[in-house]
């Protein structure tokens, strides 16, 4: 059997992503918070009110396993709502609480990338209409400036926002994030204004750290046509345009452009020093005319190919590369901002990790700008809308007691965080089924 290692580049960022609503709980100004609440909104009725506990302090023990793990770096968000959790009020205790946190990953020599926002915002936000109001860019670049000029001692790599396609779906067109509407034009109008707003924050963070990379990370998922129709082929140009090209496309030329509508941003051109890409499995798309939503098309997945427990991601590991590829042409390098997949008894997850990653070094080696990967996720946290149904921590959280119960793949990971690559002896020992795969 062949023994080696895929070695990645020198300084390669290695590390775990999080968001504040679904790890650090006691948050009650959240627009989860009240969304939680409504009957019928979360899978079981499930809560984030503790969640991993990191506002009581649990964060110290988590970047103490991360630390210990070999990860040089760890992706978070700060909550706009605890540090405006009025119009005309600032919490300075908050502030103080996440630059306790972005030192405690500097002191662990982790370098910091903060979102500043994963879908959740202030109650006062979200009763001024939210993200249909036109205020709202001015409010979130004056976010921004506050948070940035309390924690750039700490941080200089900012993602603005965090997938701006999941959340215009889920919260304006699917209708199962806060505030809950299904409409396509209202879906297309709020990622305008998530344009607007991430070119505001741009300009603010690079006026207050001239040396700062700024970016976006964008859920990227490769839509197929399911079959030679040219009406599956028309569905997955669509969706690929409107889901995956829209918004980097625009921060690149000043342009907002889905389906027919077109749009001049020219504050936006030229938005980007990196592209965060979040990939967790591609989709077969079947034109439909009775599909929900207005959106025209259902999707599967390839027969034969292994799914995650809730069947929501199929391990397609050379989709990562493909996302690579497809990133590469809006020119600044890329960061892989999340990749995982859940599966509470870590019977897939070895394998997933080592063949995406593998699928990523192969491609890195046509020369793609490719500067780290982030694992979604360290702990098991409160995944939106489905709760705590779906687990995708390198670490099971015991609920009752906030326990953190090391799983296999958090050894395989911090074997290859070690190492800078993957080597036959980490995969062989804790993810044999992807031997063939990566050392035939």
């Amino acid at each position: 059997m062949p023994k080696g290692t895929y070695y990645f580049p020198e300084h390669f960022l290695w590390g775990t992503a999080t968001a504040a609503a679904q790890v650090e709980g006691r948050n009650q100004n959240s627009t989860w918070y009240a969304w939680e609440k409504e009957e019928g909104r979360i899978v079981n009725s499930d809560s984030a009110q503790v969640a991993c506990d990191w506002w009581s302090g649990r964060w110290r023990e988590d970047f103490d396993r991360a630390q210990a793990a070999n990860q040089n770096a760890h992706r978070l968000s700060i909550a706009w709502s605890r540090i405006q959790p009025e119009p005309d009020r600032w919490d300075e205790d908050a502030l103080d609480r996440y630059r306790e946190m972005l030192t405690g990953l500097v002191s662990r020599k982790m370098t910091p990338m903060v979102t500043l926002h994963h879908f959740s915002e202030p109650l006062w936000v979200a009763e001024m209409g939210g993200w249909e109001n036109e205020a709202i860019p001015d409010l979130f670049a004056a976010f921004v400036r506050k948070a940035v000029e309390a924690l750039m001692p700490y941080c200089n790599l900012w993602v603005t926002i965090n997938e701006p396609n999941v959340f215009a779906y889920g919260a304006y067109l699917e209708g199962n994030f806060p505030p809950g509407k299904q409409d396509l034009k209202t879906a297309v109008g709020v990622m305008a204004q998530m344009v607007r707003a991430h070119a505001r924050a741009y300009h603010t963070i690079h006026e207050l750290q001239p040396e700062s990379r700024v970016g976006i990370a964008l859920n990227v998922r490769g839509f197929k046509p399911a079959t030679w129709s040219p009406l599956d082929k028309l569905a997955a140009k669509i969706y690929s345009n409107l889901f995956n090209e829209a918004f980097p496309k625009a921060l690149k030329d000043g342009v907002y452009q889905p389906f027919l509508r077109k749009e001049q941003i020219p504050e936006a051109a030229g938005t980007q020093d990196f592209l965060g890409i979040n990939y967790y499995t591609n989709e077969l798309l079947r034109f439909n005319p009775f599909a929900g939503g207005g959106m025209f098309a259902t999707g599967s997945f390839p027969k034969n190919t292994a799914l995650s427990e809730s069947g929501d991601i199929a391990n397609i590991p050379m989709g990562l590369a493909e996302s690579v590829v497809w990133g590469n042409k809006f020119g600044v390098p890329m960061i892989i901002t999340e990749n995982g997949i859940d599966d509470s008894k870590d019977a897939i997850r070895p394998r997933y990790l080592a063949e995406h990653l593998h699928a990523l070094w192969k491609v890195m080696n046509g020369n793609y700008p490719v500067e780290g990967y982030f694992h979604w996720t360290l702990v098991d946290n409160f995944e939106w809308e489905r709760g705590w149904s779906q687990r995708f921590g390198l670490w099971e959280l015991d609920l009752e007691t906030q326990a953190r119960i090391k799983r296999p793949s958090a050894e395989l990971y911090a074997e290859i965080c070690r190492t800078n690559g993957i080597s036959a002896d980490a995969v062989e020992k804790y993810a044999p089924d992807a031997m063939p795969a990566l050392f035939p």
